[in-house]
């Protein structure tokens, strides 16, 4: 039987996609570097605070690195960041084809 105890590797990644702007900040990212600006354009709702804290938090897991140049910041998937990827495609295909089933037992 598995576990999901605090520390388990597991529930670490569940965590992580669990934030409601994780995810989509990262696959936001998936083309390449973006400033902050273009990533609030890109992400509709979100707000300037709530992505500057999504930002650093994928930052301080090492999903996404931070690059500050004379006049911009912008930010990028890193290896590790680009690896979930698939996972989060895989997750957004499984809504479309399940959301309007989901959705029926919420009524």
């Amino acid at each position: 039987m598995t576990r999901f105890l605090a520390d388990c590797q597991a529930r670490v990644a569940f965590d992580l996609m669990a934030n409601t702007w994780n995810p989509v900040v990262v696959f936001a990212l998936r083309d390449g570097a973006r400033r902050p600006a273009d990533l609030r354009r890109m992400i509709g709702g979100i707000r300037p605070k709530v992505l500057t804290e999504s930002l650093r938090r994928l930052e301080g897991y090492g999903l996404v690195a931070r690059e500050v140049g004379t006049d911009r910041v912008e930010y990028s998937l890193t290896p590790l960041g680009e690896s979930l990827l698939g996972p989060i495609d895989a997750m957004g295909r499984w809504g479309l084809d399940h959301g309007d089933e989901v959705a029926a037992f919420d009524d």
